[in-house]
């Protein structure tokens, strides 16, 4: 069953310039493209999106986080004795 949709002008232009360049041979054929790109993203974006997510959980159940000063305290003081034990005869 056809449908009848306005797209405004600019894209009316674009539609009119893919066919007569000769890439389609009807606005159909644009329109079905561009609704196939546009799914594609969407999916992408999706997959995306459940992937950020999931990643988001497994560091939230990877446990509590530990601050930046104590991680670099626990460095500093994990180096300074490596080096001291390196100078030492």
């Amino acid at each position: 069953m056809p449908s009848s949709y306005v797209v405004g002008s600019h894209f009316e232009q674009f539609i009119k310039d893919q066919i007569s360049g000769g890439r389609y041979a009807s606005a159909s054929e644009v329109v079905r493209d561009a609704l196939r790109l546009l799914e594609q993203e969407e999916q992408r974006h999706a997959a995306a999106l459940a992937a950020l997510r999931a990643d988001v959980r497994h560091g939230l159940d990877s446990g509590p986080g530990q601050s930046a000063e104590t991680v670099f305290q626990r460095l500093e003081q994990k180096y300074s004795n490596h080096s001291a034990v390196l100078v030492e005869p």
